[in-house]
Order: structure tokens, then sequence, then C-alpha cells
């Protein structure tokens, strides 16, 4: 079995990096002010109370933490039952973990997660979300696209 240790390194670095940034936004952009980049890329501080998309906002701090902790649980039964020469898929689920983390931890001390990345143009926005966020949808593309991978290199079977 190959070693887990840089799997979980990253876990560790992608909490570390999303809790850093986060408290450079906490600390240095006014809440709910937009601060344009790029022509479709702004900084916007603000706080979602739910999950992506603020959905289940309805289920308190409580109860979107049991939720995370349940899917990070179910996330690392996985990659536990993943083969070591995945490490496309080892390294997605690394990054949906620490992602997952950084969010719980946003929700644990202050009640909210800080979001603060927003892609826009003059007539429409996407949801502003976080670097966690993007980890979670990085590391869930990365395991989807391993298995797609993986179904590829099945041997075919022929039906004689």
């Amino acid at each position: 079995m190959k070693s887990w240790s840089p799997y979980a390194l990253l876990v560790v670095v992608a909490i570390a990096l999303d809790q850093w940034i986060k408290q450079l936004v906490k600390s240095g952009l006014t809440f709910q002010e937009k601060v344009d980049l790029l022509p479709f890329l702004a900084l916007f501080r603000t706080y979602n109370t739910g999950i992506a998309f603020s959905m289940f906002q309805s289920f308190g701090d409580t109860g979107l933490v049991v939720i995370a902790v349940l899917v990070v649980a179910f996330v690392l039964y996985l990659a536990t039952r993943t083969p070591a020469g995945h490490a496309v898929a080892r390294t997605g689920f690394a990054l949906i973990i620490g992602g997952a983390v950084g969010n719980v931890i946003d929700r644990v001390a202050y009640g909210h997660v800080i979001d603060y990345i927003l892609f826009h143009t003059p007539v429409w926005s996407f949801a502003v979300f976080n670097l966690a966020d993007a980890f979670i949808s990085v590391g869930a593309a990365l395991v989807l696209f391993d298995e797609l991978i993986g179904w590829r290199r099945q041997p075919k079977t022929s039906q004689d």
C-alpha cells in the first residue's frame, strides 16, 4: 500500500491556505464591497450560512457541521478503498476533505462560511465562493476524471 503521507500533507496545506486567505479577507476586505480585479473577477466578502449556494440554511450551524462531518467520513471511506495506483482520485479526495474541513472551521468559529470570490459580467454573476469551495469542486472533478479513465482502461469483454 502506497503511503498516505502526501495526501495527508495536501489536506493540511489546503486547510492552512484556505484559513490564511480567509483571515486576509476578514482583516482587509470590507464586507459586501466589490473590488474588481479583472472585468469578470472581483473580490466580494460575504457570509454563507448554508452549504453550497446557500442551500440548507434551515439546518442551522450544528446540522450543517454534522452533515459536513458525515461527508468527510464518507469521502475518507472512499479514499481508503481506492487502490494505490489511483493517485488522481486520491488527490481529489484529499482536496475535497481539505476544503470541507476548511469550511467546517469557519462554521464552528463564526457561525457562517466566509466567501470572497465573485465571477461576473455586467448582467450576470456566479455565486460568491471561496478557496475551500474551489478545492471541493476541483477534487470532485479529479475523482470523476479518474473514474472515467478507469472505466476506459477496463478491458472490453467480447460476447462471442
